[in-house]
């Protein structure tokens, strides 16, 4: 199996949108929206090295769906990513791992003129995963699992989001994804996950757990493809603080997006773009997140 479109799947964890406003008290660990083509299948035994580039800008909503004025973020990112695939076979399926290591430049401008309310960079949370088991069922069908773990190294101010890139709480994640490719270049990938979080032990603030997926239908055309994608993010369980329940719905977040994505193969490097516009939001920010994103196998 060595077609160059099997290029991993993912588990990307960086981009901050730090608020204590948001349905998350720290930044939304995983980016949503980060994968797309091929996003369940695993790729052939090797060592992958990815990089995410992305710029994001929104304004916040609330419980409503109501713009709330003052609340915006503007926030570039890169993320490096490295894959390995092994020669090891777990319950038939190729067996990996992967770490994702973020960078950000964010800047969050939020109502309190007491705040620094400066422009900030610095590493985000750090993405794990020990865990990545990937099936193929020929002739149409991949399917991945994996357990991301995320880690609280960004930097983190409980008295300035404006200050913060980190969450500040570990989180676990179980991941499952699919691709259906068929022979006439036709694509439907799905990647779902459910992110458990724990407490921030600076804050006693726990952000509900959530789920959320990517999508994408597309049609490939010789080295080129291109489609539809997007993400929802529906959060499960209400914030807490101290044991009570945040806000008069509990901050629960709600995301849907959709946009256009394009990739382009060459010589063994693979170089995707989206867009994605968010919609029917709440507790949530609004905007529209832009991605350029390199594969390349070593």
């Amino acid at each position: 199996m060595n077609d160059r479109r099997f290029i991993p799947w993912l588990a990307l964890s960086t981009l901050a949108v730090s608020s204590t406003t948001n349905g998350f008290e720290g930044p939304q660990q995983y980016p949503l929206g980060a994968e797309n083509f091929m996003a369940g299948a695993l790729p052939p035994a090797g060592d992958y090295v990815i990089d995410y580039l992305g710029y994001y800008t929104g304004e916040y909503r609330d419980h409503r769906g109501d713009k709330v004025p003052g609340i915006d973020i503007d926030a570039v990112f890169n993320a490096m990513r490295y894959v390995h695939v092994s020669d090891h076979r777990i319950l038939g399926g190729d067996w990996g791992f992967h770490v994702i290591v973020p960078f950000v430049h964010q800047d969050l401008h939020i109502p309190n003129p007491s705040l620094a309310g400066d422009a900030i960079f610095g590493l985000g949370d750090i993405t794990i995963d020990p865990l990545i088991i990937g099936w193929h069922f020929p002739p149409d069908w991949h399917v991945t699992l994996g357990l991301d773990i995320n880690l609280p190294t960004g930097r983190y101010d409980k008295n300035d989001p404006t200050n913060s890139i980190g969450s500040n709480y570990w989180s676990v994640e179980p991941i499952a994804a699919f691709t259906y490719l068929n022979d006439a270049g036709l694509e439907v990938s799905v990647k779902a996950m459910y992110n458990f979080k724990t407490e921030n032990d600076e804050t006693d603030y726990r952000s509900g757990d959530d789920i959320h997926l990517d999508y994408l239908i597309s049609q490939h055309r010789g080295p080129w493809a291109f489609g539809i994608g997007g993400y929802y993010l529906a959060q499960t369980e209400s914030d807490r603080q101290n044991g009570q329940r945040v806000g008069p719905d509990g901050t629960r977040a709600q995301v849907i997006a959709f946009g256009p994505a394009l990739r382009y193969d060459y010589k063994g490097m693979s170089f995707i773009g989206t867009w994605n516009h968010e919609t029917a939001v709440e507790n949530y920010f609004q905007g529209d997140k832009f991605y350029f994103k390199f594969i390349a196998a070593f």
